[in-house]
């Protein structure tokens, strides 16, 4: 377990020895590693380039700006999409599945950016595998939202009353 800790908290977690002492280690460990950091971590660092580009063939074809945002917001809401998304899709929300089509529609052009590569090259074949299998999720979900639209919804029964018969 020490091989995690920098030198100075691996010096101070061999005097711990009582169990409360741990809990507070343990909540101090997920603090020091947080990698989103205030400028969003290595996702942000290797998705600022990918999201230039985008920007850049996304206004010389449309001719529409995509307006400039921090990274690291992007980054943060790709991971609230994802797992408020995933949470709800679990329990069949259609909701949920909504988040999941929202987030596969704006992350796939700008993740697997294929149009950046020649198609002799390696990075090529990879990125477009990667690429049909978001679009196969992005048709996946699409089916889902279609299921359960078109089941129809439960009806509460309404009794019927009985005739008096006197």
């Amino acid at each position: 377990m020490s091989i995690f800790l920098t030198p100075s908290l691996r010096t101070h977690t061999k005097k711990i020895t009582s169990p409360r002492s741990r809990h507070k280690l343990h909540l101090a460990r997920a603090l020091w590693f947080n990698e989103f950091g205030v400028d969003g971590g290595p996702a942000a660092k290797s998705l600022e380039p990918k999201f230039h580009i985008f920007s850049k063939h996304v206004l010389s074809h449309t001719g529409v700006q995509v307006p400039d945002v921090e990274i690291k917001y992007l980054v943060a809401a790709a991971i609230a999409l994802k797992g408020i998304g995933g949470l709800l899709f679990i329990f069949g929300s259609s909701f949920g599945a909504y988040l999941l089509l929202l987030h596969q529609a704006l992350a796939t052009p700008i993740l697997y950016d294929f149009y950046n590569y020649d198609a002799d090259k390696k990075e090529f074949g990879q990125i477009f595998i990667k690429f049909t299998q978001s679009l196969a999720l992005l048709g996946a979900l699409l089916f889902f939202i279609g299921m359960k639209n078109s089941m129809p919804r439960r009806q509460l029964k309404r009794k019927v009353p009985k005739t008096k018969t006197g």
